[in-house]
């Protein structure tokens, strides 16, 4: 039996999650064209619509938390302190260029 349109529904959980990963790929693609654009006022209204999307996508992310959609584990102490070694590194190689 051939499903229609009407008879596919998304769950709540799915319907977050799709649009969560739709405002994180509008993100990626205002991002790519704020360091691609040459015009002042084009950087400005991207840099507006990419601020609008990042609010709404954090929202959307608070939401699927807020449910229990969306678990987040704490990083490791030790973790957090070989990222920042790692970029103090990276930091100092840069300022010394």
């Amino acid at each position: 039996m051939k499903q229609s349109k009407r008879d596919t529904t998304l769950s709540e959980k799915d319907a977050l999650q799709d649009l969560l990963d739709c405002e994180k790929l509008l993100m990626s693609y205002y991002s790519m064209a704020l360091t691609e654009g040459s015009s002042q006022s084009f950087r400005k209204a991207i840099l507006k619509n990419y601020s609008a999307h990042a609010e709404t996508q954090f929202q959307v992310f608070e939401q699927m938390l807020s449910r229990g959609y969306y678990e987040v584990q704490p990083a490791a102490k030790m973790m957090i302190d070989q990222n920042a070694e790692k970029f103090e590194k990276i930091k100092k190689q840069i300022s010394a260029q």
